[in-house]
């Protein structure tokens, strides 16, 4: 069995995937989902959107099922909402955090970095519609090396974190 060398504890949809099959990576998420919904923004006239959640495992990036030290890369993408409507897309498409959302994050960086082989680097995409970055990044045990803003409103960051010497 070949072994890869990246893995996406919360992968979702693959949104952010050129290709949503990639053999180098582990695709995981806690659900496994076909969801239809109505959504008719974005001049969507049906009102029918299709979300497909299909990791490769079922995981809780909370307690990543991989030894210390299996991956080179790691992308942590996680839940954003902590409002968000039961029947909402945005929900159903990202995620929503539970009320121990820090407990979560916080849980969720250290496994990302336990799974790092050493020198291994971690991306994690984060958008502070409802949650600013900086109260996430006091949940991080290390600092960014660096980041990015993108987004339409400028509020998704993409950080790049690289796991420290020794660990």
């Amino acid at each position: 069995m070949e072994i890869k060398r990246v893995l996406d504890p919360a992968s979702g949809s693959k949104m952010m995937y050129q290709n949503k099959h990639h053999p180098d990576v582990v695709f995981g998420d806690i659900r496994n989902v076909c969801i239809s919904l109505i959504d008719r923004s974005h001049g969507n006239e049906s009102g029918q959107r299709t979300l497909n959640i299909e990791p490769d495992t079922l995981m809780d990036f909370r307690s990543i099922p991989f030894a210390d030290g299996s991956f080179k890369l790691v992308v942590f993408d996680p839940p954003h909402l902590v409002r968000a409507g039961k029947k909402s897309w945005l929900a159903a498409k990202y995620g929503k955090l539970s009320e121990s959302w820090q407990t979560d994050l916080k849980t969720g960086f250290e496994e990302c970095l336990r799974v790092l082989d050493k020198d291994g680097i971690l991306i994690f995409k984060w958008n502070e519609t409802q949650v600013k970055i900086n109260e996430v990044l006091k949940l991080c045990p290390i600092e960014p090396l660096f980041g990015h803003l993108s987004g339409r409103k400028g509020l998704t960051h993409w950080l790049v974190f690289m796991k420290p010497r020794g660990q």
